[in-house]
């Protein structure tokens, strides 16, 4: 990653009640190691959530904020948090944009929900926690298990066991992304 300027990207990390700890900590902060922006994202701006260990964290962003256009990826943990990140439109379609732009969509263990969601896997190779093969097949993903898995612009992984492989995968295509998009 010599010479790459990986300052210039803003990658938005999703939280909700009940995430993952580790899942949400982990990425977001070996990204903003890298240079890049990295606000978290919730319903409202100063919201609180709690993780399933009882780690705090504090939206920087509301949902309202989320602009395709001004971000260059997503983060989306694991945990209970996906179930409810789901329900909001705003995060399908933000999402959605980010796979149609072919900028990071990374996931982990029951992440896999928001991306089926947002209606971006068909034709995808992808993981997650087992719990979730059925709903990701479903939606058309063939599933592997693979503590990480690169389908183009889609990062997934399985659990926090995983998250050394997920946070290089991540790393290597911001990368890739910032040498050729940031000329």
């Amino acid at each position: 990653m010599a010479g790459v300027q990986l300052g210039a990207l803003r990658i938005a990390s999703l939280v909700e009640e009940s995430f993952e700890d580790n899942e949400l900590w982990y990425p977001t902060y070996l990204v903003r190691s890298l240079g890049c922006e990295v606000p978290l994202v919730g319903v409202q701006a100063g919201d609180r959530y709690h993780g399933k260990y009882g780690v705090p964290a504090v939206a920087d962003l509301g949902l309202a904020e989320l602009d395709p256009d001004v971000f260059q990826g997503v983060l989306i943990p694991g945990g209970w948090a996906p179930d409810r990140l789901r329900r909001h439109d705003a995060v399908k379609a933000f999402v959605k944009a980010m796979d149609d732009q072919g900028k990071l969509v990374a996931h982990i263990c029951h992440a896999g929900w928001v991306v089926a969601s947002a209606g971006i896997c068909r034709g995808r190779t992808m993981t997650s926690t087992p719990g979730i093969r059925d709903d990701l097949v479903n939606a058309g993903a063939t599933w592997v298990d693979a503590e990480c898995c690169v389908d183009r612009n889609m990062i997934s992984s399985r659990r926090p066991d995983d998250l050394p492989a997920y946070g290089n995968a991540i790393g290597e295509f911001l990368a890739r992304w910032a040498e050729s998009n940031l000329r």
